[in-house]
C-alpha cells in the first residue's frame, strides 16, 4: 500500500460515509498496508475482505469477476479498491463487477496506478490509468464522481457515488479508452 493511496482513504471516507454501513474491499490482500484498520475505526457494520489469494487481511478468497454471483449484486454501501485493477487481465469486467456491488446511492473508491510508475509483477501487473481515462471510466459508468485526483507516485484516486438512478452502464463511452501497459 502506498501511503499516498492510505492518506486519500482517510480523506475520502469519514465516519458518515461508514459508520453502520456494509463495507466490501476487493484486492485485500495485505501486501505492504491495508486501509481496513482505518475504515473498521469509522464502525462499518460489516467489512468483508476479498482477494484471489488467501492472506493477511482476507476474509474470502474470491476472484473479483465472481464476487457479484456469490455475493449478490448491490449489496455493499462502500466498495473499496486499492492498488487493484492495475493487477487485472480484464480491467472493464473488473470494473463493472466493483460497480455491481455498490448499492443505489452508495460509494465506490479506488486507488490505481498511472502510467510512469514502474512495472511490478504482484501478483501480475498489466494497467495504467490516467486521471483523464479514470473520469471517462466511472462517468461512462453512469457513476457522479465526487472526488478524482492524480496520486504522485503516480497513480489516480477516485471516490464516486452510483446514483439512486442509476441506469447502467454506457460502454459506447469505454469503447475509446485504452489504459497503457506498464513499462
Amino acid at each position: 500500500m502506498h501511503a499516498t493511496a492510505l492518506d486519500f482513504v482517510t480523506r475520502a471516507l469519514s465516519a458518515e460515509d461508514v459508520e453502520g454501513l456494509r463495507v466490501l474491499e476487493v484486492g485485500s490482500y495485505d501486501v505492504n498496508g491495508s486501509v481496513r484498520p482505518y475504515v473498521e475505526s469509522l464502525r462499518p457494520a460489516e467489512y468483508l475482505g476479498i482477494d484471489q489469494s488467501e492472506g493477511p487481511r482476507v476474509d474470502r478468497v474470491m476472484d473479483c469477476l465472481d464476487m457479484v454471483d456469490e455475493l449478490g449484486a448491490e449489496t455493499f454501501d462502500v466498495v473499496i479498491s486499492t492498488e487493484m485493477l492495475e493487477h487485472v487481465r480484464n480491467w472493464q469486467a473488473s470494473i463493472e463487477a466493483l460497480i455491481d456491488m455498490v448499492c443505489l446511492g452508495a460509494l465506490l473508491v479506488i486507488t490505481t496506478r498511472s502510467p510512469g510508475f514502474p512495472y511490478h509483477a504482484y501478483p501480475e501487473d498489466h494497467w495504467r490509468y490516467t486521471v483523464e481515462q479514470m473520469r471517462q471510466i466511472i462517468e461512462g459508468a453512469g457513476l457522479e464522481v465526487l472526488m478524482l485526483e492524480p496520486d504522485p507516485d503516480p497513480g489516480v484516486f477516485v471516490k464516486a457515488r452510483k446514483p439512486e438512478d442509476w441506469t447502467g452502464f454506457n460502454y459506447d463511452a469505454w469503447s475509446a479508452i485504452e489504459p497503457t501497459k506498464p513499462s
